[in-house]
């Protein structure tokens, strides 16, 4: 596998969700949740919940966009587990909004990288806001020092702004200490586990943390054949592009003749049985690596 092209096919399709212009949305301000949506977390008090504020449709497409490749020092970084979500669409490009929800920061877009409705991943909600996963970096590793960079951000977005699809069954456990790959139900049973090739100790897999499959495609060139690169996500928070190019340090789960030992960029190096239970999987399942 050509090491430093291996998300080149995402940085086209990139390209060409920019060259096709931004969305047009609507004001959003206060308003009731969304229908379906989760629960509102018990444990907030309704009078120190913020009210959505108001966000223009001329603010909102001058935001930058949370997608795989920024950097938005406005993110709030994610540093635990979890396993629990919910999966939604975005019924239009929405803000995001950081720890203390009142100044949009970002815009999630509701069209991802290849055209598709953008997979966004709840995990609490509190009253019109619901706390949600992002793929954007919030700082770089060569910006943060010996503590590293955090592999995965957060932010609030308005709860109305979200349409609910599903509630994932089962989540994706990797462990590089035993490099494997596990497919545990939601009463934490393994139901499927497999070898994988995991980071090396200069190019580490990120550890003690939660992300979500953000999306997946085909791309021979890489070196993966037919295999379904399965794209989460996490970033790597040693390096800020491991790989050498261009794709923001993502971690990806693929197909690879070396299925063992720490051998990757930070990757997840898998066999066919093992692509094709994770590619089985919907998107939204969260990705935990220990």
């Amino acid at each position: 596998m050509h090491k430093r092209t291996l998300w080149t096919s995402v940085s086209i399709a990139a390209a060409a969700v920019v060259a096709a212009g931004a969305l047009a949305v609507p004001l959003l301000g206060s308003t009731p949740a969304a229908p379906g949506a989760t629960p509102t977390s018990p444990s907030a008090s309704a009078a120190a919940i913020p009210a959505v504020p108001s966000v223009s449709a001329a603010a909102l497409a001058a935001l930058p966009e949370a997608q795989y490749s920024a950097v938005i020092a406005g993110l709030v970084p994610v540093e635990h587990t979890v396993t629990e979500d919910t999966v939604f669409h975005l019924r239009a490009d929405a803000p995001l909004f950081g720890a203390d929800r009142h100044t949009a920061v970002a815009r999630f877009a509701s069209k991802d990288f290849l055209q598709q409705p953008t997979t966004v991943v709840g995990l609490r909600r509190e009253g019109a806001w619901e706390l949600v996963l992002t793929p954007a970096r919030r700082q770089l590793p060569s910006a943060a020092g010996v503590s590293g960079a955090a592999a995965q951000t957060s932010a609030w977005v308005p709860a109305a702004s979200l349409t609910r699809v599903s509630t994932p069954s089962s989540r994706v456990v990797i462990s590089t200490k035993d490099q494997t790959v596990s497919i545990v139900s939601a009463s934490g049973a393994v139901q499927q586990r497999f070898s994988a090739g995991v980071g090396t100790a200069d190019t580490p897999t990120p550890t003690g943390v939660t992300g979500y499959l953000e999306q997946r495609y085909v791309d021979p060139s890489q070196g993966t054949g037919d295999h379904p690169i399965q794209l989460t996500s996490l970033h790597s928070a040693a390096a800020d592009e491991p790989y050498g190019g261009h794709d923001g340090g993502l971690i990806g789960m693929h197909w690879n003749a070396a299925t063992s030992g720490a051998v990757s960029h930070g990757c997840v190096r898998l066999d066919a049985d093992a692509v094709a239970a994770v590619n089985a999987l919907p998107l939204g399942t969260l990705v935990t690596v220990e």
